[in-house]
């Protein structure tokens, strides 16, 4: 006897969807800690080591460099073969990492273990990626913001944390907490994170990971490096070059795959690709804060402007950058839904350049590094939530993974950026005392301009995003109907002179979040689309002619039937029925 299938997020409300939100976003803050796990111990590295300063930022760099290579990876696998299965091998190799950095003081075998924990970063789009396939619409900006901010939430809180342990304790014990808290992550996800049922189509593009990673790092090195080698060196040089023709040999292979692991026609859509650039911008502003406020904290006041704090108090000063950023996600929830992400995205970087510029006078008393901190930090918080909406906006359903970690990766880029830049200008400003180089009160404000002028471009690319109007009708006809998208499809409809109609199940019951794919007459998938709760859906269609429409869900047997279309005109309806195992069986 068969039964009417429900909507699967209908399912989720009625069991409840409490415990997704919090802990994601908790496992997006424990990737984001390793970030910051070593800066209050940075300047210690070398002896800690028995090595040479030079080599110590290896351990930094380390971390780095894997969180850029495994971002966009790990979102494809995700998309792929499940966000769940590869946000919890993302932690287990994070405290795999963890455990060996906590059982050594030998250079090599730490680098090692850093870079594991780097590797963590793409639990971050993952997340959202899961929440944007599990939670009901409502629910769904807010706690995409919330995950989207954890980057900088957990770099935040992390500071006056590892500052404590690592003032009172030995500082091995900074990577058992990083352990444990791994741990308490997977064992939460395992109890209240359900898996996607969504999987993207194709395969896993190894030849392009491979060109990705080997791109990245050729791009990164010379960047996070450059500073010790000289940016003018032939390292520096032949890396960048290297870099250049790397990335560009990537990119022909990636255009003539048919299951790239970077869609870069997506990527090259006006609405990602400016959203791209201005996170790069947006990483620059949040790092430089990070960079400066620790040091004009921690500087002695013999030195005429340091503010002469310990480690502890120094991190309890900056925390308030990651609890603003936190506590903005409701706030940007309400305002996106009113003004949409566009304008939400323009107002943080509007209030980023308002903290900067504060900033600049701002550096005499520990309590104005607070304000700084706090104004700073809601900016950045409105800001890094828009992004994933944006992205979510523009990119087929079975893409998020990859998309929000190329996203990740944007941002991880402009933190590179970040570092190299306010490294260089701090340390071309140094007084030299003795053997020690002591940042100056000028070098702290050309980095504040610095972080402003990358505000502007970053607004500049900003204005250009289309509206939410222009946005619906720019987007390429592929998605149209997603846990997203659910309140624009009336609007899509209008837009696409396509397909369109409804998938029922037995009885006639409405099946939402059933994949409706469009194929052309070579076999070549033409778009695809998800049914909204009423099992809705609507598809462009490229040109004229016959298709297939095939039609897959959760509890039923696929459907495929032959359509054709005119190429313009209304759109044609087409209800697709499909039959329960039970039917298929008998």
């Amino acid at each position: 006897m068969s039964q009417a299938t429900t909507h699967p997020r209908e399912d989720r409300a009625a069991r409840g969807t409490r415990g997704v939100v919090p802990v994601l976003a908790f496992a997006g803050i424990v990737v984001a800690v390793m970030q910051t796990l070593l800066v209050p111990v940075i300047k210690d590295l070398p002896a800690l080591l028995g090595t040479a300063p030079s080599n110590a930022t290896w351990v930094m760099t380390s971390t780095l460099l894997a969180g850029a290579v495994s971002t966009p990876i790990t979102g494809r696998l995700g998309d792929l073969f499940g966000k769940r299965k590869m946000l919890l091998t993302s932690l287990a190799v994070m405290v795999v990492g963890s455990l060996v950095c906590a059982f050594t003081d030998d250079l090599l075998v730490m680098i090692v273990g850093r870079a594991l924990q780097g590797f963590a970063m793409g639990a971050i789009p993952l997340g959202i990626g899961l929440m944007r396939d599990e939670l009901p619409r409502e629910k769904l900006s807010s706690a995409m913001a919330l995950m989207s901010s954890s980057i900088g939430v957990g770099g935040g809180l992390a500071l006056p944390v590892a500052a404590l342990v690592a003032q009172h304790t030995d500082w091995h014990a900074l990577f058992f907490g990083a352990a444990g808290l791994g741990v308490l992550a997977m064992a939460l996800i395992v109890l209240f994170v359900p898996e996607s049922p969504l999987r993207a189509q194709g395969t896993f593009d190894v030849l392009g990971a491979l060109g990705l990673s080997a791109g990245l790092v050729l791009f990164l090195l010379p960047i996070t490096k450059g500073s010790d080698w000289g940016w003018g060196s032939g390292l520096t040089l032949g890396l960048f070059a290297a870099a250049a023709v790397v990335l560009v040999l990537w990119g022909v292979l990636e255009l003539r795959l048919t299951a790239p692991l970077v869609d870069l026609r997506t990527t090259a859509r006006r609405e990602v690709l400016l959203t791209n650039l201005a996170s790069i911008m947006v990483g620059v502003a949040f790092y430089a804060i990070s960079l400066v406020l620790p040091q004009l904290l921690q500087l002695p006041a013999s030195t005429g402007h340091g503010l002469g704090q310990s480690m502890v108090v120094a991190g309890l000063c900056v925390a308030p950058l990651g609890l603003t950023m936190m506590f903005t996600a409701p706030v940007y929830a309400r305002l996106s839904a009113t003004y949409g992400p566009k304008v939400t995205l323009i107002l943080g970087l509007l209030i980023i350049a308002i903290g900067y510029g504060a900033g600049l006078g701002l550096m005499s008393a520990a309590w104005q590094t607070i304000v700084v901190s706090v104004v700073v930090g809601a900016g950045i918080g409105l800001a890094y939530s828009s992004l994933p909406a944006l992205i979510i906006g523009a990119v087929d359903a079975s893409e998020t993974g990859a998309a929000n970690g190329l996203n990740t990766l944007m941002r991880s880029i402009g933190t590179s950026v970040s570092s190299a830049v306010i490294g260089m200008v701090l340390a071309n400003t140094a007084d030299h005392v003795g053997a020690v180089d002591v940042p100056t009160m000028s070098g702290f404000r050309n980095s504040f301009l610095i972080a402003t002028g990358a505000v502007a471009l970053g607004l500049l690319f900003a204005l250009f995003l289309p509206g939410r109007s222009r946005a619906v009708a720019e987007q390429k006809p592929q998605l149209r109907a997603s846990s997203e998208e659910d309140a624009r499809l009336e609007a899509a409809e209008l837009v696409l002179g396509g397909f369109r109609g409804r998938v029922l199940g037995p009885a006639g019951a409405p099946v939402g979040r059933a994949m409706v794919t469009l194929i052309d007459h070579r076999g070549r998938r033409a778009g695809a689309a998800l049914t909204d709760g009423a099992g809705r859906y609507a598809l462009a269609v490229p040109a004229g002619g016959a298709y297939v429409l095939a039609a897959t869900a959760s509890g039923h047997a696929p459907l495929a039937t032959s359509v054709t279309h005119r190429g313009e005109g209304a759109p044609v309806e087409v209800d697709l029925a499909l039959a329960g195992p039970s039917e298929v069986l008998a």
